[in-house]
């Protein structure tokens, strides 16, 4: 038995590790940018491009490199931060349950969930919440809602229900999400793709209605401001064209809010700007602050 165990307390005593946890060595700090550059280059694969800066503290709008040099934070971790970097309200909640209870699965109750669900579902005006972890997981689920609510209300014979989604548009790097990206840089060399999409161009109504008048329309999803391609703002009067359309043909009016939302535009919804209400709304990234995964598809109940 030791034998076997050999090889992996190996690799435990070269990841400095002890009953305590993984210490990793100190040595880290003293890194210059230059070779953090080149560790992550040489170990991680590389589906991202970052720029050239190595990151090592944050508090509210400022970052620091390893080098003790601020910058201001524009980005926001891509909307995931809007409350700002290492919020202490979100950090405590954060520390507090966590020397509580980190973990139930959904084989229990718990006394905190409920909670939240009632919370969020009030605060945005949905009747149902379902909780994820990922941007690209609520997208995902919000798709196969759209396309349970398909078959079992709009009766869309079995499997042929079909989602529409805008040119240019990015909800992650899934199999589904690639699937319906016109992007080659997201869908290159991934393929064969998940059928049931279908593409139109971004702020043209015309083209919605042309695409969704088809019976077997199961959703339409969108980003009320495209993100991934070049921070796209549609036309005054796009959403509000879009819920009804969407409501004159039957078909579920999906909003991407994972970047757009919670105050990133002003608002706590993008759609807001238009006082439109989807039939559901996708959120995540800044609804835990950067602290934790987090992610939820709020949705109406839909006869």
């Amino acid at each position: 038995m030791y034998r076997r165990l050999q090889p992996a307390l190996n690799l435990f005593a070269r990841c400095n590790i002890s009953k305590s946890g993984v210490r990793f060595s100190s040595s880290a700090q003293k890194l210059s940018q230059q070779q953090i550059f080149d560790r992550e280059d040489k170990f991680g694969c590389h589906n991202y491009h970052p720029l050239p800066v190595a990151l090592s503290k944050g508090k509210g709008v400022k970052v620091w490199d390893v080098d003790g040099k601020s910058y201001f934070d524009f980005l926001s971790a891509y909307s995931a931060v809007n409350q700002g970097h290492c919020h202490p309200r979100i950090v405590k909640a954060l520390k507090d349950q966590a020397d509580i209870l980190t973990l139930t699965s959904r084989a229990f109750f718990n006394d905190v969930l409920g909670e939240y669900e009632e919370f969020i579902t009030k605060l945005f005006g949905y009747d149902k919440v379902l909780p994820m972890n990922t941007g690209v997981e609520a997208c995902e689920s919000a798709v196969k809602l759209a396309r349970r609510w398909a078959y079992d209300v709009k009766k869309i014979p079995h499997y042929e229900a079909k989602v529409v989604m805008a040119n240019d548009n990015f909800w992650g790097r899934s199999i589904a999400a690639v699937s319906s990206s016109t992007d080659p840089e997201s869908y290159g060399g991934f393929g064969p793709f998940l059928p049931g999409f279908e593409k139109i161009p971004y702020n043209d109504l015309e083209a919605l209605e042309k695409s969704i008048s088809d019976p077997k329309t199961a959703a339409f999803m969108v980003e009320p401001i495209q993100g991934e391609a070049g921070v796209v703002v549609p036309d005054d009067g796009y959403l509000k064209g879009v819920r009804e359309l969407c409501t004159k043909h039957n078909v579920l009016f999906i909003a991407d809010e994972v970047q757009t939302g919670l105050g990133r535009t002003g608002k706590l919804l993008c759609t807001h700007h238009e006082n439109v209400r989807p039939d559901i709304v996708t959120l995540g990234k800044a609804l835990s602050g950067g602290c934790y995964p987090v992610s939820v598809a709020l949705l109406l109940l839909i006869s």
